[in-house]
């Protein structure tokens, strides 16, 4: 999630503190994206999850608390009973993860690409690069404009709902530098003759 964003002056060192808490669940983040376009009920959410209604509420509340999803006007469900639909707020993107928290975006991509029952059909790629600073800004800049760009669109409600999950990272195969680095710390220059 981009964070070049600044957050909003009146938040304090603990709210911060209790955001990055609230976003630091993989099931929690699970809930946000269910809950991005569709409004659902904490039963609803339960069972989309396989999880106990019981579990996920505790969850539901967390994320309420803190302004990551907001309630509905309430429904009647079966049989009459009030049902209250929860739908996200969109304020985990703006939001700075804490300690972990790639782990948990992670986590939670994994869970939900594993649920996909045609992987042929999901296109990924995996490119290797060798970028000086300013490459490496110029990257990071332009993937978080368009990431932006297609954040801020809004919601088609005829849209068939996708998933993206972008992950830039230094490039350490089994402990091991890349040929240049390792050159850089034992103090030889590779293209020396």
């Amino acid at each position: 999630m981009p964070r070049s964003n600044p957050e909003p002056a009146t938040s304090t060192a603990a709210d911060r503190d209790a955001d990055a808490r609230a976003l630091a669940s993989t099931l929690r983040i699970r809930i946000l994206r269910l809950c991005l376009d569709e409004a659902l009920t904490n039963r609803e959410i339960a069972a989309r999850l396989d999880k106990n209604p019981a579990t996920v509420l505790h969850h539901v509340r967390t994320l309420v608390d803190r302004g990551f999803l907001v309630a509905e006007p309430v429904r009647r469900g079966a049989r009459g009973s009030r049902e209250v639909p929860y739908r996200a707020t969109r304020k985990s993107w703006r939001t700075p993860g804490g300690s972990g928290q790639t782990r948990v975006l992670v986590d939670a991509f994994l869970e939900e690409l594993a649920l996909v029952p045609d992987l042929d059909a999901v296109q990924s790629a995996r490119l290797g690069l060798r970028l000086d600073e300013a490459g490496h800004a110029e990257l990071t800049d332009r993937v978080n404009a368009l990431l932006e760009e297609f954040a801020a669109r809004p919601i088609d409600p005829d849209g068939r709902p996708y998933s993206l999950f972008y992950v830039l990272h230094e490039d350490v195969t089994r402990g091991s530098l890349r040929p240049r680095e390792a050159a850089e710390q034992d103090g030889s220059d590779e293209s020396a003759g």
